[in-house]
Formats: C-alpha cells, sequence, structure tokens
C-alpha cells in the first residue's frame, strides 16, 4: 500500500496536479471510514485542487480584462431606476450565450444610468464562463491605436484587440475622444469592429443615438458602416432613466 500510495503522489505530480500527501491521506482515511463510492472519492480528492485552479484562472481573466472598477449584479440598485433595465433580460445575459452565438451587444442610453456597471459585470460573469475578455474605455482604444499608429504597430494592436472573445468598449461618445484624436480616429475604430465582425461578440456602451453617429464620427458613410457591423444580430438595449449621480443617495459615486 505504501509503495501505491507512493505512485499514486507521483502521478499527481507528472500531471501537474497539486495534491499533498496529507490531502492524499486524509480522503483515503475518510473514504475507508465512510466506505465511499469510487465517484465520491475522486470528487472529495479532485474537487479541492479543481475548485482552486479555476479561481486562479478566473482572477486571472478579470485581471487581464482590465475592468475600470470590481462591479456586480448583486451591488447594482436595481430599484432606483426600476423601468430602465429589464431584470431578466441582464440575467440572461449574465449566462454568456450571446458570447457563445458571436452576437454583439450594444446599449444606447441616457448617461449616469448605470450601463458602465451593468456592462462591467456582464463582463466579470463572462470571465466566470470561461470567456476572455478586454475591457477599454472608447478614449483609451483609441489612444492605444493612435499611439501604434506612430510606432507602426497598428496590425499587431489590431489583432490583439480582434481576439478576447467578449471586447467591451465602454463610454463611447462620452468625452469626445473620438473627435480629439483626430481625423483617423473612426477609421481606427471602423479596423477593429471589422476584424471581429461575425467572429467575436463586441459590446459597446454609448449615449449617442444612432442617427447622430454620422455627425458625431464626421463621416457619415464611415459611421454606416460602423453601425451596419455593430448591429447585425445584435442585442440592443435603449436605456432611460434618472440619473445616478445627479438624483442617487450617493451623488458621484454610481456608474455611468
Amino acid at each position: 500500500m505504501a509503495n501505491l500510495r507512493e505512485r499514486c503522489l507521483s502521478h499527481f505530480q507528472t500531471l501537474g496536479i497539486p495534491l499533498p500527501p496529507d490531502s492524499l491521506d486524509g480522503v483515503l482515511s475518510k473514504a475507508e471510514k465512510e466506505s465511499l463510492p469510487h465517484l465520491s472519492f475522486l470528487d472529495q480528492l479532485l474537487g479541492p485542487p479543481a475548485a482552486a485552479r479555476h479561481e486562479r484562472a478566473v482572477a486571472r481573466r478579470i485581471r487581464e480584462a482590465r475592468f475600470a472598477e470590481p462591479k456586480t449584479l448583486e451591488g447594482f440598485d436595481w430599484k432606483f431606476n426600476p423601468k430602465a433595465f429589464d431584470r431578466l433580460q441582464i440575467e440572461e445575459l449574465t449566462t454568456g450565450d450571446f458570447i457563445r452565438r458571436r452576437a454583439n451587444l450594444i446599449f444606447v442610453g441616457w448617461s449616469g444610468v448605470g450601463k458602465s456597471h451593468i456592462i462591467q459585470s456582464l463582463g466579470q460573469k463572462a470571465c466566470v464562463h470561461g470567456y476572455h475578455v478586454c475591457y477599454r474605455t472608447s478614449a483609451a482604444l483609441l489612444a492605444d491605436l493612435t499611439a501604434s499608429l506612430a510606432d507602426k504597430t497598428l496590425p499587431q494592436r489590431v489583432r490583439y484587440y480582434s481576439r478576447p472573445e467578449l471586447l467591451i468598449i465602454d463610454e463611447f461618445g462620452l468625452d469626445r475622444i473620438e473627435r480629439s484624436e483626430g481625423p483617423q480616429a473612426a477609421h481606427l475604430l471602423y479596423k477593429i469592429i471589422a476584424a471581429r465582425n461575425q467572429k467575436r461578440s463586441t459590446a459597446l456602451v454609448t449615449n449617442v443615438d444612432f442617427d447622430k453617429w454620422g455627425d458625431y464620427l464626421f463621416d457619415g458613410p464611415l459611421a454606416m458602416a460602423l453601425l451596419d457591423r455593430l448591429v447585425q444580430g445584435a442585442i440592443i438595449l435603449k436605456i432611460k432613466g434618472q440619473s445616478y449621480r445627479a438624483h442617487g443617495p450617493q451623488a458621484g459615486k454610481k456608474p455611468t
């Protein structure tokens, strides 16, 4: 039995399963006392290290996504704007099925109603489900792409942003970065959307209505081409409600 125990520990080490000898001994002792079925024994033996590895992987995906804040749906105030969001629809989105289907998700609505909170919560749920997520504000995304023009690394950055299974572009239209970055900003955004079109899911959060995109980007035809690729088969939520910052009990602390 001692030799068999050592062989099993060696197998775990070879397979890269972090199982200390005392953990094996503890489960073996419990199995003998309780006459555990084989599958129950394996579950109790491998369950804890598997759960620990899963938690580390989720934490890594959340860290790599670079969310602005650690937002959760549990921390969202559903009562403040009860008609702004369909809670059942949002909870359905937490399953990540739209990512599996490579469908886009678009939030269009007034500033301050909680769009950013919701989208970051959905992004973190996607990380839990095993999806690779990238979160950027529109300002940060376009600043990165504009900088890549200067050092001639734009193709690499386009490939980088085309890889995540879910790319979240938050605050589109919030601080006019799309225009202040220069006339090429709209074309840079189009490159990302076109590279992901029907291959990966893109979530976009904006307070600019679709019919104003042409004026906002100073390029009507390009705005239409961008919209065509974003809205094709997309889930579109148009949101109206009071601003947390203007009316909330903790004004200034709620998301956009």
